[in-house]
């Protein structure tokens, strides 16, 4: 019988064989994985199951009810890429670091009405700073106009979530962005202030053919 001094010696080479095996295509053994009984072990399974492009949507909905945050924040972030029924529940997970990359992961996909009116509850009333900063950064990413008031009124909370406010307000035009970027310019964070001055700056000769450059 396997004594719970061997069972957790053994548990990071399980976690190494899983991560080994999203980088060999190895997706048996990485499957095998998923049940496994510690949490570091299921969520490398589910990494390397990711990179392999061969998750499905049921094993990913499965890790979103994982009794472990350290499973649901790897669902999180694979839920970036990859869509799944459960997805949302993630935005009102008990753990703030669940919740802080699930709003990341909602920044990295197409926008839809449903997760920014959580990002919108979450940048204007979590507790914890961290989602609120993510919240703010993701709705910046989405540019849906719903969002902007969630992201100005992140110009006055703490510094780094102002920062994060200032930069999201890079998709947006209008007299109200105008003003929080130019009172921006006078933020007691010099990070704060130099991002709105970046945004403030008018496009230097040769800008716009760099762009173009680019797009071919």
């Amino acid at each position: 019988m396997t004594s719970p001094q061997t069972e957790a010696a053994a548990s990071p080479s399980r976690r190494q064989a899983a991560i080994v095996a999203g980088h060999t295509g190895d997706s048996t053994t990485a499957r095998q994985f998923l049940a496994d009984a510690d949490a570091k072990v299921r969520a490398a399974a589910l990494g390397a199951l990711a990179r392999l492009d061969v998750l499905t949507p049921d094993e990913l909905n499965a890790a979103v009810g994982d009794e472990s945050p350290t499973v649901r924040r790897r669902a999180a972030s694979v839920g970036a890429h990859l869509a799944c029924s459960r997805q949302y529940e993630l935005l009102a997970d008990d753990d703030p670091s669940v919740v802080e990359v699930a709003a990341w992961a909602c920044g990295e996909r197409e926008a839809d009405t449903k997760a920014v009116v959580l990002l919108i509850a979450i940048g204007t009333d979590h507790d914890d700073p961290l989602c609120r900063e993510a919240a703010v950064a993701a709705l910046g990413a989405l540019g849906d106009p719903a969002g902007l008031d969630t992201i100005l009124a992140g110009c006055s909370d703490k510094p780094a979530i102002r920062r994060r406010a200032v930069l999201a307000l890079a998709p947006f035009e209008g007299p109200e962005v105008d003003a929080a970027l130019i009172a921006a310019t006078e933020d007691r964070d010099w990070q704060t202030r130099q991002a709105a001055e970046t945004l403030l700056r008018p496009p230097m000769a040769g800008d716009e053919d760099a762009d173009a450059d680019n797009q071919i």
